[in-house]
C-alpha cells in the first residue's frame, strides 16, 4: 500500500507513478497539514482517462482526523463547532469530493478523539457509513492502548488498524498480536525509518545479498510474513518497484535462510 504523507504538490505524479509501478492501495487523509487528498483525486483521473485504470481497481482509503491534528490556519473539512458526528460526516462528504469517487474502500479514525465516550461517538458515524455502502471496511490509526480496540472492538469488529511498527515502540507486540488474532488488518507505517537497528541488522544484510533483494525488501517481507501490511511512502520509483516486488520474493530457499528469518524474528519479538 502506498501513503503521500507531506509530499504536497508531488502528491499527483507521485501517485501516479506508484500505481503504473503496480500499486494498487493508495492511503491518504482528509488533513491538509500534512496531505492533499484532493491531488490523489487528481491522479485517480489521469490514471482512469490516460491508462484507463478505473477507480474499481485501486483500494482507496483515507481517515477522519479530529481538531488536535488539524492545522486551524488552513480550510479545515468540518465546523469543530459541530458534534463529533457531524463533523466526521462533513469530513466524509470533502474525501469523497476529493478523491473523485462515490465510495471508499476504507475510513479509518486518524487517531482515537481526546476522550472514549467521543471515540465511541466517532466509531458509530463510520458503522452508519458503512451501513450505508459509503465505505467497506472501517478502523482506526494510532492506536496503540489494545484497551481502546476492545472497546470498539465490542461494539463492532474493528477492520483495520494502522499502527507505527517499528523498533521505538518494540514492535507494537499487543496490539499487532491482537490484530493477527482476530483477522484485523494491521497496516504499519515508519517500517523501515523507525527502525535502523534492524535494516542494519548484519543477519538481515546477509540474507538480502543471499537473495538478490534490498534489506528494505527483506523488512517488508518479514512484515507480510507476520501478516503485517507495510505501508510504502517512497518518493523514489526504483524504491517503488522494489517494493511491488516483495510480494514476489521467495526468503526460504534453503535452511540457511530459514535460519536467517527464525533469527530476525527473534529479534523483533525479544523483550
Amino acid at each position: 500500500m502506498v501513503d503521500n504523507p507531506k509530499k504536497k504538490e508531488r502528491t499527483t505524479d507521485l501517485v501516479i507513478k506508484a500505481v503504473l509501478q503496480g500499486f494498487r492501495a493508495i492511503d491518504t487523509a482528509c488533513q491538509p497539514k500534512h496531505y492533499r487528498e484532493d491531488l490523489v483525486g487528481d491522479a485517480l483521473v489521469v490514471l482512469q482517462d490516460t491508462y484507463s485504470i478505473k477507480r474499481e481497481a485501486l483500494f482507496l482509503q483515507t481517515k477522519f482526523t479530529s481538531i488536535t491534528g488539524q492545522d486551524t490556519s488552513k480550510p479545515l473539512p468540518y465546523d469543530p463547532k459541530d458534534s463529533v458526528r457531524e463533523q466526521i460526516l462533513s469530513s466524509f462528504q470533502v474525501s469523497l469530493k476529493n478523491l473523485r469517487t462515490n465510495y471508499l474502500d476504507s475510513y479509518i479514525l486518524h487517531s482515537p478523539l481526546n476522550t472514549l465516550k467521543e471515540t465511541i461517538e466517532a466509531w458509530r458515524t463510520l458503522m452508519q457509513l458503512q451501513d450505508e455502502g459509503k465505505t467497506r471496511v472501517i478502523g482506526l490509526s494510532n492506536a496503540y492502548d489494545p484497551r481502546l480496540i476492545k472497546s470498539l472492538h465490542e461494539i463492532r469488529k474493528v477492520q483495520v488498524v494502522q499502527n507505527r511498527w517499528y523498533e521505538g515502540n518494540h514492535w507494537d507486540k499487543e496490539v499487532c498480536r491482537f490484530c493477527l488474532e482476530d483477522g484485523i488488518q494491521y497496516q504499519s507505517f515508519w517500517t523501515l525509518t523507525g527502525s535502523p537497528s534492524l535494516i542494519e541488522h548484519p543477519t538481515l544484510v546477509t540474507l538480502a545479498k543471499k537473495t538478490s533483494c534490498t534489506p528494505a525488501q527483506v523488512i517488508y517481507k518479514l512484515a507480510q510474513m507476520r501478516g503485517i501490511t507495510p505501508l510504502a511512502g517512497s518518493t523514489n520509483e526504483k524504491r517503488m518497484e522494489d517494493g511491488v516486488k516483495t510480494a514476489e520474493l521467495d526468503l526460504n530457499l534453503d535452511p540457511e535462510c530459514d535460519d536467517a528469518i527464525q533469527s530476525l524474528n527473534a529479534f523483533i519479538d525479544e523483550d
